[in-house]
Parts: structure tokens; C-alpha cells; sequence
């Protein structure tokens, strides 16, 4: 594969305004620190930092203009050694070290900008070329899959999963289409058979976007009960939306 290189974590960090920047709860100047902790000692402060990530840099799928700079900066951290150090877990949160946490959350940046992410904020009323924090999601995505993509062959199976189900937004991008080739026989092979059903659906429904035949491939999932269902619906009802569409907005 030719990949683009990736940029300096440091230059990231320094070159970036991050003073004046919005995340989900103002300006993102307390972002820095957060990034720089992700690589800290102590498991507790690295897993604080990631919950930044996820609940204020990337607060509930929504992207900011300080999300792209910090995936840059999550990116260009990957091949760090530290990352491959534990944090701490919730009963919903994927299994594995930092690294294959913080490959989920690129996932969800690179899935906040897909295609259907692009559909769904377009047919809504909301163009999403007018939407920065979007725009230059969607142009730092020959980076992300340069970093992602570099996790295809990392010793821990949670941290392959998770990087081969942040390539498929990822590939939504016309740059990076000649990719998809080489990806099909890794999501059957590797994301189609995991054990986790999410990583399986992720697969069927990558390969069925790109064309492919998912013959003889299925999610092996558990039943469960959505917690107040009736009351979320209810909810989506008064804005005029169904479930998948607010799961789809980027903002």
C-alpha cells in the first residue's frame, strides 16, 4: 500500500491554536494536556484522558473543530509503545489496550463523516460542505488510514479488529478506493468471524457497501432489550427524526 506519512505528534501539538478551538463544552485549550496524557504512566490519567476524547473532543458522535487536529494528533500516536498499555473498562466498552481504544474512536470521527453520514446531514437540510469541523474530518482521512491501517498486523487480536472496523469509513474516500481490494479478504477472514457481534455486522455491512457477496456470512448475536426504548423514540419523533438518522449526525 502507499500511504501518506504521518505527521509529528509534537508538531501537532504545538502547531495547532488549540486556544482557539471549540470541543463539546467551549474552547479546547485543555485538550493538550489530555492528549499528551493518553501516553502517561499512570493507568487511571490515561483513561480520564480518553474519556476527553470521547465525551468532550467527540461528545456523542458530533464532531468540533477541535476533533480532526486531534485525531491527527491520536494518529500519529499509534505506533507508541505506551499505547499499548491497559485503561480502565466499562461493561459496554470493547476489549484491549489503548491502542485498540483509541482505534474505536477514530472509527467513530471516520464514521461521523462517511457517506451515509454525508446522505443523512444533506437530506435533513444540513450540507455538510458547510459544516468545517466535517470538511476537514473528511480531508485528514488518507492520514487516519495510513495510521490505522499500520494496526492490520499488531500481535493483540483486539487491536486488529478494531483497526480493520476503522478502515471501512475510512474508505469511503474516493482517494482511497484502490484499498478496498486488498481489505475484502481481511474483513471475511478476520472481522467477519470475531467474536464480538458488533466487529461481524461491521463487516457484512462494509463489504455489502463496496459491492462484495457476503454469502454464507451473518451476525451471531444475542438478544437483547433496548433500555427505554418507547421514550427515545418518542424523543427522535418530536425532532422529526428516525433512530438511524441521529445516530448518522455529525453535529
Amino acid at each position: 500500500m502507499s500511504l501518506a506519512p504521518l505527521p509529528d505528534p509534537a508538531v501537532v501539538l504545538a502547531e495547532t491554536d488549540w486556544g482557539a478551538l471549540d470541543h463539546a463544552y467551549g474552547k479546547a485549550d485543555d485538550t493538550p494536556v489530555q492528549l499528551v496524557a493518553l501516553l502517561g504512566s499512570d493507568q487511571h490519567v490515561r483513561s480520564q484522558a480518553l474519556d476527553h476524547l470521547q465525551h468532550v473532543v467527540h461528545h456523542q458522535n458530533t464532531l468540533y473543530v477541535a476533533t480532526a487536529p486531534a485525531a491527527l494528533y491520536v494518529a500519529a500516536i499509534l505506533p507508541d509503545p505506551r499505547t499499548t498499555l491497559p485503561v480502565e473498562k466499562r461493561p459496554q466498552d470493547f476489549p484491549g489496550p489503548m491502542r485498540a481504544a483509541l482505534l474505536g474512536w477514530l472509527d467513530s470521527v471516520a464514521d461521523a463523516a462517511d457517506d451515509q453520514a454525508e446522505a443523512t446531514t444533506r437530506r435533513l437540510g444540513f450540507p455538510p460542505e458547510d459544516y468545517p469541523p466535517f470538511v476537514r474530518t473528511r480531508e485528514i482521512r488518507p492520514l487516519l488510514f495510513s495510521a490505522v491501517s499500520a494496526c492490520f498486523d499488531d500481535p493483540d487480536p483486539h487491536v486488529r479488529e478494531a483497526a480493520l472496523a476503522a478502515c471501512i469509513p475510512l474508505l469511503d474516500d474516493p482517494r482511497l478506493y484502490r484499498h478496498r481490494k486488498a481489505m475484502v479478504p481481511l474483513l471475511r477472514e478476520t472481522l467477519a468471524s470475531s467474536a464480538l457481534w458488533q466487529y461481524q455486522e461491521r463487516a457484512i455491512e462494509g463489504l455489502t457497501a463496496w459491492g462484495e457477496d457476503t454469502a454464507g456470512l451473518q451476525v451471531r448475536r444475542q438478544a437483547f432489550e433496548a433500555c427505554d426504548a418507547p421514550s427515545y423514540a418518542s424523543s427522535l419523533a418530536a425532532w422529526g427524526l428516525e433512530a438511524d438518522d441521529a445516530a448518522d449526525l455529525p453535529f
